[in-house]
């Protein structure tokens, strides 16, 4: 019985080194795409066609004002911004409206979409903002709020449209803590290690908060129809560009800044409902996640369990699964150096705001692998969860309904917790009550 312990511990042990290995080459080679992309943007031609560029808000996002000035400043010529609201009541509507303001050579077109039942809210204040598209527009554009964009990133994000055979073009979100808290930290920490494994050639999915499609995929495919009803709004574009067998490339240039200021229940709430999106939209990608994941932290766990057991029973020689273990960490501690780089390519001007997360993340992978892990645990039980206070359960077709909404609810600072525990009926589903449109000067 010890030999056949003894012999599936090594071959756990060998199969999470190779799995250790194969990421960190990944990772490496996110890093060579991302400097070799930038570098090449200058030289790479942009395109001249009409962009719409979609910012749906609600609530005061961390450095909202900030985040909006950013997409208002894109070097890219010939593109216009809509932002949704749900109502005129949500603290970002006059927000949006002075920033809008200050941007004259801008074309702006401010929108209330109005609550819905029936469909998630992102999703209803894109569908009220994508209705009745003018003839001239050529792209569409997508931003979440919580997104700072360099000047660079509209023009990049839309270079690669001109090959037929792309439907869409993604960038993703490297959140930058607000604060070096521990909740900041392991966000950060969840957040680039899923991130550098995206990169030339591995199968991409769709950001909502940084994407791009062309205006004739867009109405081709239907994705307005199939967003009709769903929570997830790129999910579901991922999935209506892969069964129309066209490509969703990643774009370096399009990462984008994400500030961020949580506490731990936030942050753990925030990653358990990116999981439990993931698993009613993209289940196959859910379950391979699953997997890897599980078997890379019993892999660890294992060797730390072998090597305590050998220095206590000297039944198995410890420097097996000491240098084993050993080898994980260096392993890990080697996919945090890169990552470090990473940072550093894709935003020199926060080297000073990100030094302590890139310390937290570079000593602490194990730790931080652990927590993801936990969350995505979590996420095989139960098909519900709150986003920016409405409470929604997803059905086996993707379909929502609305459990609860907070009518008092107001994001904070990026706090998604409801400001009280008073609830509401859902109300009946309104029109868009008002449609704001000021052309550049």
């Amino acid at each position: 019985m010890g030999n056949f312990f003894f012999v599936a511990f090594l071959t756990m042990a060998s199969l999470a080194v190779v799995q250790m290995i194969l990421i960190g080459l990944q990772t490496r080679e996110h890093r060579r795409f991302a400097r070799s992309r930038l570098e090449l943007l200058r030289e790479r031609l942009p395109l001249k066609g009409r962009v719409a560029l979609f910012v749906p808000c609600k609530g005061m996002d961390f450095e909202l004002e900030q985040n909006l000035h950013a997409l208002l400043r894109q070097d890219y010529g010939n593109y216009q911004v809509t932002f949704v609201v749900e109502s005129t009541d949500d603290p970002a509507y006059e927000l949006v409206q002075r920033v809008a303001a200050a941007h004259p050579e801008v074309d702006c077109d401010v929108i209330v979409a109005g609550v819905t039942s029936t469909t998630g809210q992102k999703v209803h204040n894109l569908l009220a903002a994508t209705d009745d598209l003018p003839s001239n527009i050529e792209y569409l554009a997508f931003a979440d709020s919580d997104a700072k964009p360099k000047p660079y990133w509209l023009r990049a994000l839309v270079s690669d449209l001109r090959r037929q055979e792309v439907g869409a073009v993604t960038g993703y979100r490297w959140f930058v803590p607000g604060q070096p808290s521990l909740a900041n930290h392991l966000l950060y920490g969840i957040n680039c290690n899923f991130a550098s494994l995206i990169g030339k050639g591995s199968p991409h999915v769709i950001w909502g908060g940084s994407w791009a499609i062309r205006r004739e995929v867009f109405d081709q495919t239907g994705l307005r129809q199939a967003w009709e009803g769903t929570l997830s709004d790129d999910l579901v574009a991922t999935r209506v560009i892969r069964r129309a067998r066209l490509s969703i490339e990643f774009e370096p240039a399009c990462m984008v800044a994400s500030p961020a200021d949580n506490t731990l229940g936030d942050m753990l709430a925030f990653v358990r409902r990116q999981y439990v999106i993931t698993k009613c939209y993209l289940p196959v990608a859910w379950l391979s996640t699953i997997l890897v994941v599980s078997f890379a932290n019993l892999a660890l766990l294992a060797t730390m369990a072998a090597t305590v057991w050998a220095l206590a029973s000297r039944g198995l020689p410890v420097w097996i699964p000491a240098a084993t273990l050993a080898t994980l960490y260096l392993a890990s501690v080697y996919r945090g150096k890169v990552r470090h780089d990473l940072a550093k390519i894709y935003f020199p001007d926060l080297d000073d705001q990100l030094r302590s997360a890139r310390r937290f993340d570079v000593w602490t992978g194990p730790l931080v692998g652990l927590v993801s892990w936990l969350a995505l645990l979590s996420s095989v039980v139960g098909r519900r969860i709150t986003w920016r206070g409405n409470t929604y359960h997803i059905d086996r077709q993707g379909q929502i309904r609305l459990l609860r909404r907070d009518r008092q609810f107001r994001l904070v600072n990026g706090d998604d917790t409801p400001q009280n525990d008073q609830t509401h009926p859902e109300p009946e589903p309104t029109p868009p009550s008002s449609r704001t449109y000021r052309k550049a000067s």
